[in-house]
């Protein structure tokens, strides 16, 4: 028969292995490898710097800002860049999501040019080692010399991402005002306007993760089409189509910018609404399925495309664009729609001509006739289907046109703005340990790893600890006799 120090051992021993076997079931997944992810759709929201924006479009600057590529505006002071694209590590947490789009700053208008001229474009987001830089292509005008650089992809704002585990993601990832703050070569690309280490506005992503081996491919079929009419569409004979016919072709055009901004601002509280195959795409509206004709030699095209959009929102606003065509002639474009407008100054228009553009030759190359972010002005029916907001003349948001002359064309894709998703918050100072890791893990795949894996091991381990410091104080008490005066006092 065993002693009582035998059977003591042997009991600790026995403890040991079912506390090891429990954490081994617990965590199954501890010793694998998670597949390495592509970043693939996505938005990121930032405002740069709010102040350098009232600045810009204040009294002294006197200037604005315009968009490019795709680039959207969100809320009051907020810049949405679009089609993340990039690569997610779930086992080291490492991140890279570099988006498109842009925005170019200009104030101090002085003879043809502008004093303050700064654009920022493509921001791209890396995050590695617990900490994260957002990198962007900077062509700016220096402060007081005027001298103009352009330079890829700056350093230019260090982001905070204290508190948040990137972790065993698998689905979108979402980070939510992440603090940034410029950089030396950020201030420097910035034309001398703030010093390193001033605060910029917080930065906001959503990107979507697909595994390596169903990553889509990078266009999709522009007219909305799932990838089986696609691929039915061209797996015909590869010949040009006659002469003349379009194959396919999408209008791009977002009306106004400040027209989208009021219709979904404090005062309208409103909204749009896509219908008929016409397609979102932030800062603008697509209209596909465009059929008709274009004339190479004499470079003229005569399309009608598919969709509406209808706007609605308070004080009678109720405005809807349909049956969208487009003419070319002489190298000058129309855009022209049907216009049911509901509100206060009720007007129906067929066929009516909204707004002009030029068109340049218009030449094919590989099968596509593509104009990008030409300017539009508004015409006298334009100003009349928006109840007289804006005057005949007026700047419109630009134009795209994409046409296919032959069933190879592709027309290009719009911007990607990945699917909706939850941001992952910052835990809170007054939160209970480890209760920030439960709220992210049911609200963003960007901390995936199951608290209650992490609280169950952390229940085994003190249960070890525990179990030693019984056997631990038994023994002393063993040798030290009742008083126990060799036993550490109680932590």
């Amino acid at each position: 028969m065993p002693s009582s120090r035998q059977a003591c051992a042997l009991a600790r021993a026995g403890s040991v292995a079912v506390l090891t076997a429990l954490v081994g079931a617990l965590l199954p997944t501890a010793a694998a490898h998670a597949e390495s992810r592509t970043v693939q759709g996505g938005r990121l929201d930032w405002g740069i710097k709010s102040s350098f924006q009232s600045y810009v479009t204040g009294p002294i600057a006197q200037g604005g800002s315009t968009l490019r590529g795709g680039a959207a505006t969100v809320g009051g002071s907020q810049f949405r860049f679009h089609s993340a694209k990039g690569s997610y590590d779930p086992d080291s947490g490492a991140f890279h999501a570099g988006f498109s789009g842009g925005v170019r700053f200009t104030g101090h208008k002085k003879g043809g040019g502008y004093e303050l001229d700064l654009t920022i474009s493509r921001p791209t987001v890396e995050i590695s080692g617990g900490s994260g830089t957002l990198y962007a292509d900077m062509v700016s005008k220096e402060k007081g010399t005027g001298e103009v650089t352009s330079t890829a992809q700056v350093p230019l704002a260090s982001l905070n991402i204290s508190g948040i585990d990137m972790k065993g993601g698998s689905g979108p990832i979402a980070l939510d005002n992440l603090p940034a703050t410029l950089t030396s070569q950020g201030a420097k690309a910035f034309a001398g306007y703030y010093t390193a280490g001033t605060a910029l506005d917080p930065v906001s992503l959503s990107t979507d993760l697909v595994a390596k081996s169903a990553a889509k491919p990078s266009k999709e079929p522009a007219d909305g089409k799932d990838a089986k009419d696609a691929g039915a569409k061209k797996s015909g004979d590869g010949k040009k189509a006659k002469a003349g016919r379009i194959e396919d072709a999408a209008v791009d055009w977002g009306v106004r910018r400040t027209f989208r901004e009021y219709v979904t601002g404090p005062i309208a509280k409103g909204e749009w609404k896509l219908s008929a195959g016409a397609r979102d795409g932030g800062a603008l509206f697509r209209f596909p399925e465009g059929k008709g004709t274009y004339d190479e030699k004499k470079r003229t095209l005569d399309a009608d495309f598919a969709g509406a959009v209808r706007f609605t929102g308070a004080h009678g606003l109720d405005l809807t664009l349909s049956e969208v065509a487009v003419e070319v002639e002489d190298g000058k474009g129309t855009l022209s729609a049907d216009v049911d407008s509901k509100g206060d100054r009720g007007i129906a228009l067929k066929n009516a001509p909204l707004i002009t553009f030029a068109a340049g030759e218009l030449k094919p190359k590989d099968g596509l006739v593509a104009l990008t972010e030409v300017p539009s002005k508004l015409t006298a029916d334009g100003a009349k289907a928006f109840g007289g907001m804006y005057k005949a003349g007026s700047a419109m948001d630009p134009l795209s046109l994409a046409v296919a002359l032959d069933a190879d064309a592709e027309l290009p894709a719009l911007p990607d703005l990945g699917s909706s998703a939850r941001t992952a918050q910052r835990p809170e100072k007054s939160e209970e340990p480890g209760t920030e890791n439960a709220a992210r893990s049911s609200d963003s795949s960007s901390n995936t790893v199951p608290i209650a894996v992490g609280a169950g091991v952390a229940v085994l381990l003190a249960a070890a600890v525990a179990f030693g410091l019984v056997r631990k104080r038994r023994t002393a008490r063993e040798t030290s006799g009742p008083a126990g005066t060799s036993e550490a006092p109680d932590a």
